[in-house]
């Protein structure tokens, strides 16, 4: 079989997939989505281990940082599983009208909370494994210098990045559509996702385990040493700042760079006037 799937044949199956999604159970839904939440943490985790403590160029960091975060997606769409930003593509069957308002807004509410469950079940289970002493205490002090950054932006700033990170998200699940074998649907994911990943981008659902971990380190007392010898401006680091100028801001810019400016410009381009419905 060849991987050849033309850009018109690609939103006609995004359109059977959103359809097929928003119908699931709430049960099953759930726990996939739980799934989700600890895959992407899964890649979290393997590019803060990766990157702590490294001495090469900064975009030479960020970029095997993001190669090896891909693994996070490439376990949602190989392995199955419901991810909030990836589901954003659903829009298509909704702006077809296979897909009722009520149903769209089910399937992304119960997602995210089981994203957000399967997150802070690693960010549990990372604390309890010791894991951030990992290196000498490097892997906890990049764990919490992460956090940092992101709780630093201003919600602005914050919501600009999650535009283009849900772009490029997007993208990669898009590009999957076209394949028809595990290999061309990890290589259609490594790409987009090393980009936003490299770039700075900002992820929501990743940033559910990447801020509360590096709050959960910072506030175990096992690293202060280390952690006042880094500078790291501590502060930043509250509920606050984690909830409104990041997550929430975030989210909203998720939303519309993956269903505003990829769902519904294929969809405006592909799928507008198709004249069958789906009852």
């Amino acid at each position: 079989m060849i991987d050849n799937l033309l850009p018109d044949e690609m939103a006609r199956m995004a359109e059977r997939i959103g359809e097929k999604k928003a119908h699931m159970t709430a049960m099953r839904m759930f726990v996939l989505s739980v799934l989700a939440g600890s895959f992407i943490a899964f890649g979290a985790i393997f590019a803060t281990t990766v990157t702590a403590g490294s001495t090469l160029p900064f975009g030479i960091t960020k970029l095997v940082g993001g190669v090896v975060f891909s693994l996070g997606l490439i376990l949602v769409i190989v392995g199955g599983a419901e991810l909030f930003t990836g589901n954003n593509l659903i829009v298509m069957a909704w702006a077809s009208k296979k897909v009722s308002t009520r149903l769209l807004l089910r399937n992304w509410m119960i997602v995210y909370a089981g994203n957000l469950a399967g997150s802070m079940c690693m960010v549990a289970m990372i604390l309890l494994s010791g894991y951030h002493l990992g290196g000498h205490g490097q892997t906890g002090v990049n764990m919490v210098s992460i956090a940092v950054q992101k709780c630093s932006h201003e919600p602005v700033q914050a919501f600009v990045l999650g535009i283009l990170c849900n772009i490029l998200v997007c993208l990669a699940v898009w590009l999957s559509f076209s394949a028809a074998t595990t290999t061309g649907k990890i290589l259609s994911v490594i790409f987009p996702i090393s980009a936003f990943v490299a770039a700075g981008f900002e992820h929501c659902v990743a940033n559910m385990y990447f801020i509360p971990a590096g709050m959960a380190v910072a506030g175990s007392g096992t690293l202060d040493a280390m952690l006042a010898d880094a500078g790291l401006q501590l502060s930043q680091l509250t509920v606050q700042r984690a909830l409104l100028y990041n997550l929430l801001p975030v989210t909203l810019g998720n939303i519309v760079g993956g269903a505003g400016l990829v769902g519904l410009v294929y969809w405006f381009v592909y799928l507008r006037g198709n004249k069958e419905v789906v009852q």
